[in-house]
């Protein structure tokens, strides 16, 4: 079984995403914050996966600085990224891409998700 560890700074969506990935059978851990998933990530403990959100704490990098340091402490990590903004071109050149075999399901959610009409309109 696959570890996914989830970082979101938002409550709601860090609960909607560990609920979707654990009905599907994934181990997961969170982390509200990059320090807290930069704690994890020291551990022994495996993660195959980080889904992260690309802005934490309204730092427009911060989940990709996370990505980041996440890679240095575990090489084969694969990552998801997240965000409720249209990516530009500039944030795009500061993604690491790794393809993810693992996580098909998630993203069929997520993209799903993102065509989904918001709440109460």
């Amino acid at each position: 079984m696959a570890t996914v560890l989830i970082v979101e700074d938002q409550a709601q969506i860090l609960a909607l995403a560990q609920s979707l990935l654990e009905e599907e059978g994934y181990k997961t851990l969170i982390a509200p914050s990059a320090e807290d998933a930069l704690v994890i990530l020291a551990r022994s403990e495996p993660v195959d996966a980080l889904f992260v959100d690309i802005i934490l704490s309204r730092d427009m990098q911060a989940g990709i600085e996370l990505a980041k340091r996440a890679i240095e402490l575990k090489p084969g990590l694969k990552v998801v990224y997240s965000t409720g903004l249209t990516l530009t071109d500039n944030m795009k050149t500061l993604l690491v891409y790794r393809a993810s075999q693992e996580l098909p399901l998630l993203l069929a959610v997520l993209a799903s998700w993102s065509r989904a009409p918001a709440a109460g309109a």
